[in-house]
């Protein structure tokens, strides 16, 4: 039977020397499906199995007659619902929206087809992706695979899920201030938000990009291979980069890391994650590397400001609705965006200063402390919440301030990964944050990759 929990690469490897075939691991992975999702819900929409048995069994042929369509040909894949394929409503995980129906594949979506990659469905998000959780009001809970009582972290929620669960070896999810690496550190698994414009979208927004979920770097930069690269759709989208994404093998030395444990705003890290991230550095050092470290440069104003103009955002969405659709909306967005109902026009383009104010001295800090190759960060201040809670400090205004250690680099475009490192006494994943130099989305990777190579047996 084959094993659904085999990576990317080795799936490329067994159908590129025969060992494996397409039909076999998309059946199997389909068995696990079956068996999980009740309790998971990790998919939005579920594409019909016996379509992806076909995509599969035409995978096997091509790879049988030595015309793959790449490298990835006939690996289960899926997308996160904001990532529009023809055909599939777009509920944006809120029972309050009409679905929209896209008439035409997103760039990802295109992107995994044209690679021959077979898309198992359509993962779940909670209510316009503003909670870092698996609660909708669409969907319900979305779950963790390592204990159902546990968050997925979001708004990936339902691409964690199925990576962790063991729905195949590669997902996409979606990024504005944390929504890919968040689920990446409360699942333990290994995920990339790349450089703002290296994967094409087909709805550009400040901070936002979409990038791999999975559980390896390498098979993270194997879906970055297929993705990457200009596209007409997006006016964002960043010029051709050649780039050997396979070539991951550093040995560390000369690599100069810097180190932020402090926010300075925001939740402050819990102890084991701070930890955890000075074991990382810790592991670099003994390869080789220089290690300094650098304090505090943001101030809570600016993620407050920031936090607002989200609010006069989903507001702008929310007051749109006609008021049977706005009761249904998840309570706890609805009473977030209520927020900012009576903010004045000076106020709004106040708080939207502050994302330019973040990236302003995010740059700066990043000089000052010598241009380092790499940051390692805590991802979150702490470990996965319960399920049921939307966010993990849900009171007293504190909603957003969970991503003191993410926001920044969505506002700077710099690439940034989560990579595994250690589990709590609870048995609770800690991930460790790697941001790179702007543009440099192939050095993150190499560094998760070495990471990934070194850390503790987790138990």
């Amino acid at each position: 039977m084959t094993d659904p929990s085999r990576t990317a690469a080795a799936l490329a490897a067994g159908y590129a020397d025969g060992s494996l075939s397409p039909t076999d691991v998309v059946t199997q992975v389909q068995r696990v499906v079956d068996e999980r999702e009740d309790q998971l819900n990790a998919f939005a929409v579920r594409d019909p199995v016996d379509a992806t048995l076909q995509g599969a069994a035409a995978s096997a042929l091509r790879w049988e007659q030595g015309r793959p369509l790449g490298p990835l040909d006939g690996i289960p894949v899926t997308l996160k619902e904001n990532l529009a394929r023809a055909g599939v409503p777009m509920t944006m995980g809120c029972a309050g929206v009409t679905p929209v129906v896209p008439e035409v594949d997103s760039p990802v979506a295109r992107r995994c087809r044209e690679a021959g990659l077979v898309v198992l469905g359509s993962t779940v998000m909670p209510d316009w992706g503003m909670l870092s959780s698996g609660v909708s009001s669409r969907h319900g809970i979305t779950r963790s695979p390592l204990d159902p009582s546990w968050t997925t972290g979001g708004s990936s929620s339902g691409a964690g899920a199925a990576a962790a669960g063991g729905y195949g070896p590669l997902h996409l999810g979606t990024d504005i201030g944390g929504s890919i690496r968040l689920p990446g550190t409360w699942l333990g698994l290994a995920t990339l938000k790349p450089s703002a414009g290296r994967i094409p979208l087909h709805a550009p927004y400040l901070g936002r990009a979409a990038g791999p979920m999975a559980r390896t770097a390498r098979d993270c930069a194997l879906l970055m291979a297929v993705l990457a690269g200009p596209d007409a759709v997006d006016w964002t989208s960043l010029p051709e980069q050649r780039t050997r994404w396979e070539d991951l093998d550093v040995d560390g030395g000369g690599l100069r890391v810097a180190v932020w444990t402090q926010a300075g705003y925001g939740v402050e890290p819990d102890s084991e994650v701070v930890a955890e991230v000075e074991g990382a550095a810790g592991r670099l050092a003994d390869a080789g590397a220089q290690v300094s470290r650098v304090g505090p440069w943001l101030t809570q104003d600016l993620l407050d400001g920031v936090n607002l103009f989200w609010q006069a955002r989903s507001w702008a969405d929310f007051s749109r609705l006609d008021p049977q659709a706005q009761d249904r909306v998840l309570p706890y967005i609805a009473e977030w965006v209520a927020g900012a109902r009576d903010l004045t026009g000076t106020q709004v383009m106040d708080a939207y200063h502050c994302f330019a104010e973040v990236q302003a001295r995010t740059v700066a800090a990043w000089a000052a402390a010598g241009d380092p190759d790499v940051l390692l960060s805590p991802v979150a201040p702490g470990v996965a919440f319960p399920a049921e809670q939307p966010m993990p400090y849900p009171d007293d205004g504190r909603g957003m301030w969970h991503i003191n250690f993410t926001m920044p680099w969505n506002m700077t475009g710099q690439p940034a990964g989560t990579v595994d490192t250690a589990r709590t006494a609870e048995g609770k994943p800690v991930g460790v944050q790697v941001v790179g130099r702007p543009f440099d989305d192939l050095g993150v990777l190499r560094v998760m990759h070495l990471l990934e190579a070194d850390r503790p047996t987790p138990g």
